[in-house]
């Protein structure tokens, strides 16, 4: 397996930002944003329905980077209440919203044919509706502030290809995608960016250990590089659409793999 590069350091892109980042804590591509983005020199208000979790990284990363620069609170996407209060509290603690990151998303592995729908449901109330939740809400409070901003959804390359038992997951993926496009075309009256990270494949360590060595390798194999993305190497990309080198991007969907299609 090939080689990751050296991490890239902090260039100032977000200076000043105000950022909400959802599904942040833990080590994968929401918390990689998060520490990518506080690098960048924004603060952040990171959520996830994993309050423990949300917490121990809220804490670790106010140690390194500064209390009063990072703040957390509990957000299950599927909860139009809680996702409410997740923005009323970047709105309070920062009095505009420059950028979302929209990286709540949920997998799993079914054949159409054997498929619940509480299994459906679940995946598509996670990924798609909670995506249309959280832009709904960042697109509000950007209108209403009247300072523009940036939204950046998470989708995945299976919105673009096929793959057995991800009918759901893809299902969901390729909405994010649509959304995405549709929703640029609206923000753009009021001065958003509405653009969307497509990953293949992005491990972090505690997935190696649950993952076995047989499909890790047959997943790799596909893979340009011959290894799987690094989380941070998906929050790059995130922070180039965050930040003003693409300034005339919108409604876009950036493949971090060499698996578009």
């Amino acid at each position: 397996m090939g080689n990751a590069p050296e991490y890239v350091a902090g260039h100032g892109l977000l200076t000043g930002r105000s950022a909400v980042i959802t599904a942040a804590a833990g080590a994968g591509i929401g918390g990689a944003t998060a520490r990518r983005f506080l690098e960048e020199g924004a603060r952040v208000l990171i959520g996830d329905a994993h309050a423990r979790r949300l917490k121990e990284s809220e804490e670790a990363l106010a140690a390194e980077f500064g209390a009063d620069r990072v703040a957390s609170l509990p957000c299950d996407v599927t909860d139009e209440e809680q996702v409410g209060a997740f923005f009323a509290l970047a709105e309070r603690l920062h009095g505009r919203l420059d950028l979302v990151v929209n990286n709540a998303g949920l997998g799993g592995t079914a054949n159409l044919v054997d498929m619940t729908d509480d299994q459906w449901s679940r995946v598509l109330d996670v990924t798609l509706n909670g995506t249309f939740r959280c832009t709904r809400a960042a697109m509000r409070s950007m209108r209403a502030s009247g300072t523009g901003g940036v939204i950046v959804n998470n989708a995945s390359v299976i919105g673009w290809r096929a793959q057995t038992g991800q009918a759901h997951y893809a299902a969901a993926k390729a909405g994010v995608m649509a959304l995405t496009r549709c929703a640029a075309l609206e923000a753009a009256e009021f001065g958003v960016r509405i653009n969307a990270v497509a990953p293949s494949l992005a491990m972090h360590p505690h997935l190696v250990k649950v993952t076995s060595e047989e499909l890790l390798t047959q997943l790799t194999a596909r893979e340009a590089f011959g290894r799987y993305a690094e989380p941070w190497e998906v929050a790059n990309v995130i922070v180039f659409l965050a930040s003003g080198y693409s300034s005339y991007m919108t409604g876009e969907t950036v493949s971090v793999s060499s698996q578009h299609a």
